[in-house]
């Protein structure tokens, strides 16, 4: 019992051998796990994720651009319907050219026509067959009459021929310069939605905390704006009240220059005369501006659209441009263009009715109505409204009366 007991082989008190397969895997395992965890140590660290505020400025610059892809956009539109309309003429001009151009045709076809039949004689052959020397001399008169009256509708037809081709190059030039246009407003339709996309799609990642964060943040903002034009407000009403204090004294000057009347009615209408004459000027633009901040003033609470000039719908410049045709001014479509119209004027002389633009690439317009607001149609997802003039960079204002 014994020996046999000594040819047994041994375990080890795990009960496992060293050679076993699942050591192996194990050990594999084990160094695959290791592995992986240097390659993420030393990959590169995911990018922190934007906070609200400069979530806040991304999103405000994308809407910024879309302003200045939108005015793009107008002025590419504005290009094609001119295009449009000058293809459309050139196409008339050419349709009634063609039909001009056919009679002429026509007409040299009957007198070809009528050579054929009567065999075209020569003057001896014609001499020699004739009844009478009077009578041929007679013929040859009518011949040369006709002849001179076939050349006239030849050289009418090859100058309706050199016109016809004139007109068709001019139309193949409209219809390039069509194309061009057609494919720019394509391109900045396209830019428009790549910009206003790209802000959403920011806006969209946003939680619901972050969300409320970004509104304590635009509210902010926006109070900041206020005291500014609330601080403007009393710096005109300032002014209002020196400037009619100064006029009083004026007045009181002048009636105490003058030597004494014979009646109170002469007083009375020369002091008058002397008020209307000084601010005839303002009393004129006042007057237009009125039409113009009523109108603005009904379209509040309208949608703000790209490109839209009304009625239902409107971008800022085509809310400032239908305003200002109330006044009976016409004003070009885009910012780029308006600024240049009328009288600039500095952020301290703003008169209600002025035209009050923002950003260095002058993207954006709305229309002063005092105290330092202005109504316009603000930006996407918002509707026409009022607004401190100081909520975005002014670049400049003018008054277009």
């Amino acid at each position: 019992m014994l020996a046999l007991a000594s040819h047994r082989k041994s375990r080890t008190r795990s009960g496992v051998r060293t050679n076993s397969p699942a050591v192996g895997l194990t050990t594999a395992a084990l160094a695959s796990v290791t592995l992986l965890s240097a390659q993420s140590a030393n990959a590169a660290p995911a990018e922190p994720r934007p906070s609200v505020e400069e979530v806040q400025k991304k999103v405000d610059d994308l809407y910024r651009q879309a302003g200045g892809a939108t005015q793009q956009y107008n002025k590419a539109k504005e290009a094609t319907e001119k295009q449009k309309r000058a293809v459309g003429r050139v196409l008339d001009e050419v349709a009634k050219r063609a039909d001009k151009l056919n009679e002429a045709r026509r007409t040299l076809g009957s007198f070809a026509a009528e050579q054929y039949r009567e065999g075209g004689l020569t003057q001896t052959a014609a001499l020699l067959f004739s009844d009478s020397p009077q009578a041929y001399f007679e013929q040859t008169q009518v011949m040369d009459r006709l002849a001179d009256r076939q050349r006239g509708v030849l050289a009418d037809y090859q100058a309706q021929q050199a016109a016809a081709a004139k007109e068709r190059a001019e139309a193949a030039k409209s219809l390039e310069s069509l194309t061009a246009s057609q494919a720019s407003l394509r391109t900045s339709k396209e830019n428009v939605q790549k910009k206003l996309g790209a802000a959403r799609a920011l806006l969209s990642q946003l939680t619901a905390a972050e969300q409320e964060r970004l509104a304590a943040l635009e509210r902010k903002k926006e109070e900041e704006a206020r005291r500014k034009a609330e601080a403007k407000a009393k710096e005109e009403a300032r002014a209002k009240a020196e400037a009619e204090a100064e006029a009083e004294r004026t007045r009181e000057q002048e009636q105490a220059a003058q030597p004494p009347a014979t009646g109170t009615g002469t007083d009375s209408g020369a002091g008058t005369g002397s008020g209307t004459g000084s601010g005839s000027s303002d009393s004129g633009y006042a007057t237009k501006a009125a039409k113009v901040l009523a109108f603005a003033r009904a379209q509040i609470g309208k949608p703000y659209v790209w490109g839209a000039s009304g009625p239902s719908s409107y971008d800022c410049s085509g809310l400032t441009q239908a305003a200002w045709r109330e006044a009976g001014v016409e004003l070009p479509r885009t910012t780029w263009e308006q600024v240049k119209v009328g009288t600039r004027v500095a952020t301290g002389d703003l008169l209600p009715g002025d035209l009050v633009f923002f950003y260095d690439d002058i993207s954006h317009v709305g229309i002063y109505i005092g105290d330092g607001m202005m109504i316009h149609a603000p930006k996407p997802g918002a509707n026409v409204r009022e607004e401190s003039i100081y909520y975005m960079p002014i670049y400049g204002s003018v008054r277009p009366a």
